[in-house]
């Protein structure tokens, strides 16, 4: 299994897959923020849905799940689910930003996550 970094480097369990086979997991709730990277073992994507190997192409370098989203024209929900699939069969890292004070991001993060949203 990829290993799912909160912060530093903090080890977090299993994700639950999103699909209609499977119930809703703990992707659900991965902020928006998160940076995934492909890990050593997506060097081969031949046995990969479309989805799946896009998401998998765009993490050969750190990418936010925003920036997923944009790129497939999908919603954040979809990027959770493809993003948790593709870390339990060990093929992305999972990077998630350490917690925020009382829950809520400062004015100051979401100001530059507008700012990495805009077109460049």
């Amino acid at each position: 299994m990829a290993t799912r970094v909160h912060g530093p480097a903090r080890r977090a369990g299993r994700l639950a897959v999103t699909t209609e086979e499977h119930p809703r997991g703990s992707d659900a709730d991965l902020p928006l923020e998160s940076v995934v990277t492909a890990t050593e073992r997506a060097g081969r994507t031949s046995g990969l849905e479309p989805e799946h190997r896009a998401v998998v192409e765009l993490a050969r370098r750190p990418v936010s799940l925003v920036e997923i989203g944009a790129a497939l024209t999908v919603p954040v929900a979809v990027v959770r689910g493809l993003v948790g699939e593709l870390e339990d069969r060990g093929l992305l890292d999972v990077h998630v930003p350490p917690a925020f004070t009382g829950g809520r991001p400062t004015a100051d993060v979401l100001a530059r996550l507008l700012e990495g949203l805009r077109p460049r």
